[in-house]
């Protein structure tokens, strides 16, 4: 599996209180801030229910 690089382009201020939590879920805390993920189906659905705030690159 590969890995992906998540970083957060847009603020969360505003937002429904699921899309918060989703970015704490990720291991977000600012705006700007780049987590490491495994590739994983659960990943994918959470980048999917926040992919406006987000930038997503794949890493190997």
């Amino acid at each position: 599996m590969g890995k992906l690089e998540i970083k957060q382009v847009r603020s969360a201020i505003g937002r429904k209180y699921d899309q918060r939590k989703t970015l704490v879920a990720l291991g977000i805390t600012k705006l700007g801030h780049v987590v490491t993920h495994e590739d994983t189906p659960q990943i994918k659905g959470m980048i999917d229910k926040i992919s406006h705030l987000l930038e997503v690159k794949e890493i190997n």
